[in-house]
C-alpha cells in the first residue's frame, strides 16, 4: 500500500476478508458524489492518505499509557485484529461508479463480519456506505455535523454532501437518525429542516450538546441499538479542526466529540463510522489529521473495551 498503512497496521483488501479474519476493517473512500463544480470539498480525496500518514507517527505508541483513557490504546489480551484494507478505487468524475465501488467493498467487509472504520472523501460518501447495510439488521445513524445536510438535491444531484442524511432517512433498514452539533448557517432552508423533523430525526444543536452534556445524549441512544457513525469534521470548533471546507464559529470541541464517539462504541454495537470533510491542503502543522487519527483511536478504543 502506497504510504503505508492506518497505525502500521496489517493490509488486506475488502475482498481478501474471510468471515472471521478480522475485527475492524478501515478502509479509504477519497471520491464520492460530486457537484458539478465540487469547490473546496475536491481537497477531500486526499484526506485518508493525510490521515494514514500522521497516524504513522504515533504507531510506537499504541502500547504506551493513554491519558484519555487511563491505560493502553487497545487492550493486549486478547488483542483487537484490525486489518488496513486500502482505499476504494475512485474517480472525481464517476459519481455513479464511487458510489457502487463503496458499496460493494463496505459490503465485503461486513459479510466478514468486521466493522468499517471509512476514512472519506467528502460527506457524500455516507450514502454508499451506509447502502451497503441493506438487508442486515436495522440500524441508527448519529451524524456528527455543524449542517443538517438534508437538502433533497443541489445542481440536480441528489446524491452529493448536502443530502447524505435525506437519504438515509429513505432507506428501509435505518431505523433512526440522530443529528449532533448543528450550529451556523449551510445549504438547509427551514423546509428542509421541518423534514428532517417530520422524519422523526433528533435534532441536537452544539449549543444544546454543550449545555446538556454527552452522557445526556449517550441515554437517548438505545443499548441494544447497533449504531453508524457518520462524522462531518466541520462538526468541531475550527480551533481544533481548521481544515475544512465549511468551517463555522463554535462547535464541539475535541473531549466533547472523543467523549461521544468513544461513549457509542462502548455502549451501543457499533455498526461502523465514516470521517469525512477533511481537507489537507487547508491543514495547519497537520493538527486537523492528528485530530482525526485520535478520534478513529478512541473509536478503537471503545469497540475493544466493549468486547
Amino acid at each position: 500500500m502506497t504510504g503505508g498503512t492506518f497505525l502500521g497496521l496489517p493490509s488486506a483488501r475488502p475482498e481478501e476478508l474471510s468471515p472471521g479474519s478480522a475485527d475492524v476493517a478501515i478502509v479509504g473512500i477519497p471520491h464520492g458524489v460530486p457537484y458539478p463544480v465540487p469547490g473546496r470539498t475536491a481537497g477531500c480525496a486526499a484526506a485518508p492518505a493525510a490521515i494514514r500518514s500522521r497516524s504513522q507517527r504515533l504507531a510506537r505508541f499504541a502500547d504506551h499509557h493513554d491519558f484519555d483513557l487511563d491505560g493502553p490504546m487497545l487492550v493486549g489480551t486478547p488483542p483487537l485484529r484490525i486489518v488496513d484494507a486500502g482505499d476504494v478505487d475512485g474517480d472525481p468524475d464517476d459519481g455513479a461508479g464511487n458510489a457502487t465501488r463503496a458499496t460493494a467493498a463496505v459490503g465485503a467487509i461486513l459479510d466478514a463480519r468486521a466493522i468499517p472504520i471509512v476514512l472519506g472523501g467528502d460527506n457524500s460518501v455516507p450514502i454508499p456506505v451506509l447502502r451497503a447495510y441493506a438487508s442486515r439488521e436495522p440500524i441508527w445513524v448519529l451524524q456528527v455535523d455543524a449542517h443538517l445536510d438534508f437538502r433533497d438535491e443541489v445542481a440536480g444531484v441528489r446524491e452529493g454532501y448536502s443530502s447524505a442524511m435525506r437519504r438515509a432517512t429513505e432507506m428501509e433498514h435505518v431505523e433512526r437518525v440522530v443529528q449532533v452539533g448543528l450550529r451556523g448557517v449551510g445549504s438547509a432552508r427551514s423546509a428542509d429542516v421541518a423534514d428532517a423533523r417530520a422524519a422523526g430525526n433528533l435534532l441536537v444543536t452544539a449549543r444544546e450538546l454543550r449545555e446538556r452534556g454527552v452522557a445526556s445524549l449517550l441515554e437517548k441512544l438505545p443499548r441494544a441499538a447497533s449504531v453508524f457513525i457518520a462524522l462531518d469534521c466541520d462538526a468541531l470548533d475550527p480551533a481544533v479542526m481548521p481544515a475544512v471546507s465549511g468551517a463555522s464559529p463554535g462547535g464541539l470541541d475535541y473531549e466533547q466529540t472523543a467523549d461521544l464517539l468513544g461513549g457509542i462504541a462502548s455502549r451501543c454495537r457499533l455498526a461502523g463510522a465514516a470521517f469525512t470533510e477533511f481537507v489537507p491542503d487547508m491543514d495547519l502543522n497537520e493538527i486537523s489529521a492528528l485530530v482525526v487519527v485520535r478520534l478513529v483511536m478512541r473509536v478503537l478504543a471503545g469497540i475493544d473495551r466493549a468486547r
